[in-house]
């Protein structure tokens, strides 16, 4: 999808290693997994929780121009939805080419009904969508 995924991390590479071994829903992973161990990273995405020296769960949807384009921060105990992560990554690459439209929250893929939000779509979206 012309897309990098880079995992970030308060852990270091050796605990990151350690999980991907031992830990049976990573053993597949491809993706690069970045190790912040003095949580500078997270400090510039504000998810930092000085206190207890760890990050909050935040994902950071960014376009190659280093706008950005979405972002999820979550709790610690907060499990992620993979596939809707991927609809949210796919409606920021359609709302890329058409700036115009929106893409509701059922929204998963091109060809979806998307919307053209205005004055007339106030109170009109569920009515818009049946369409």
């Amino acid at each position: 999808m012309g897309a990098k995924l880079v995992t970030v991390s308060t852990d270091t590479q050796f605990v990151h290693l350690a999980w991907q071994r031992h830990e049976g829903e990573l053993k597949d992973v491809k993706y690069s997994m970045g190790a912040d161990p003095t949580g500078k990273i997270s400090r510039m995405f504000g998810v930092y929780m000085e206190d207890a020296g760890v990050a909050l769960r935040g994902t950071f949807l960014i376009n190659p121009e280093g706008v950005l384009l979405g972002q999820e921060v979550l709790f610690l105990n907060y499990g992620r939805n993979i596939d809707e992560l991927m609809r949210r990554f796919k409606a920021c690459l359609y709302l890329g080419k058409k700036p115009s439209e929106g893409c509701p929250s059922k929204w998963n893929d091109e060809g979806d009904k998307t919307l053209t939000p205005g004055p007339e779509m106030v109170g009109r979206v569920h009515e818009a969508l049946q369409d």
